[in-house]
């Protein structure tokens, strides 16, 4: 009998080594998968949404960092935004709920109203053809009910939604993408957000712009508010970047395409890690992988819109549509920053920084203690 059940235990041992490597050979063998990266795993895993995870927030609280929220989205017709703390645990009183579909959701600070500034998180209804505004942290709507985007267009289905603020004057401006739009270089609108008199956001469209391959569809978007540039994702071709200022020169002329080879599958969420105000790290994620591709968010010397691949990490993330992250220390979990992605799990996973850049990252910025 001891022989017997021994034969059984190592049959069942082979049998699940073989299930595994099977797996591991099937994964690597995926179009653009990194081979023998290790799964980097969160530090923490939010409670979960009642629908469908779509893209995170990250709101730092500027008198107390450990107090900071994460928005997420949940995509569904009866959707809404989900407010977490740093323990990943909901915040339910902040919770917005009964938004038709909720895509992506992008935080901002210092919009003026009622003569004082405030921070806002904004994000699109695609079901209704509006964003919708609300402050932080106690996430009170201030948009009179929806600011209608895409207006006289026959694709309208706002999904992507970036936020920029003007370092020049504090204006501030939502660049709104679209489920599908033109191929004629106005794929994306962008509309400046203000005090309409009464304490309410009103917005005006400021420009049209974006090249568009019509092979797949837009969704990610960010801003570098400091070096004053706007990327996003044309899913089926790569990252592509724009000036984030309406009024600069050739505001609508393409800077760069890159972030092009190297992905199984879709280039989805963007977010931009800043290391001081012109040197950090552009991650964008590869949704076939499970992986993040991470290039040089200053470029290289005299080549500022070349954006050379530094690294790519594998997080434990499934199918990661969005995602968010921030350099501020916020707590001992996250000494040198918090990075938020979505999973399809209806969670989001939270990483801290020193995780994702390893020993390469942290030794290269002199952030090694």
């Amino acid at each position: 009998m001891t022989l017997k059940r021994n034969t059984i235990s190592i049959s069942k041992i082979v049998l699940m080594s073989t299930l595994l490597l099977s797996a591991v050979l099937f994964h690597c063998s995926k179009k653009g998968v990194t081979p023998g990266l290790p799964v980097i795993e969160p530090v923490i895993v939010t409670e979960p949404v009642k629908y469908d995870t779509d893209d995170p927030a990250i709101w730092v609280n500027p008198d107390d960092p450990g107090a900071s929220l994460i928005i997420g989205t949940d995509k569904e017709a009866d959707g809404g935004l989900y407010v977490y703390d740093l323990q990943g645990k909901i915040v339910s009183e902040k919770c917005i709920h009964s938004l038709q579909r909720p895509n992506n959701v992008d935080v901002e600070y210092g919009l003026m109203l009622n003569g004082a500034p405030v921070d806002i998180a904004v994000t699109t209804e695609r079901l209704a053809n509006k964003i919708r505004v609300f402050t932080l942290p106690d996430m009170q709507v201030v948009d009179g009910g929806g600011i209608e985007v895409f207006v006289g267009e026959a694709l309208r289905a706002p999904m992507g939604i970036a936020l920029y603020k003007r370092p020049a004057d504090g204006a501030i401006f939502a660049v709104v993408g679209r489920k599908d739009g033109p191929k004629d270089g106005r794929y994306l609108w962008q509309y400046r957000l203000y005090d309409d008199g009464n304490g309410q956001v009103k917005a005006d469209k400021v420009r049209e712009f974006g090249r568009y391959s019509g092979i797949k569809e837009i969704e990610a978007i960010a801003v570098d508010d400091e070096l004053g540039y706007v990327y996003y994702s044309d899913e089926g071709v790569g990252v592509r970047k724009y000036p984030a200022d309406p009024d600069a020169p050739a505001a609508n002329e393409e800077l760069a395409l890159f972030a092009r080879d190297g992905f199984a599958d879709d280039h989805e969420g963007i977010s931009i890690y800043k290391v001081d105000d012109k040197t950090g790290y552009i991650l964008v994620s590869d949704q076939g992988a499970d992986e993040f591709h991470i290039y040089k968010r200053e470029g290289e010397p005299g080549q500022p819109h070349h954006h050379p691949l530094v690294k790519v990490v594998r997080l434990s993330t499934q199918e990661s549509d969005g995602s968010d992250v921030v350099s501020i220390p916020l707590n001992d979990r996250f000494p040198q920053g918090l990075f938020v992605a979505m999973s399809t799990d209806r969670t989001f996973h939270f990483y801290s920084w020193t995780d994702i850049a390893g020993e390469e990252l942290l030794s290269h910025d002199g952030n090694t203690n």
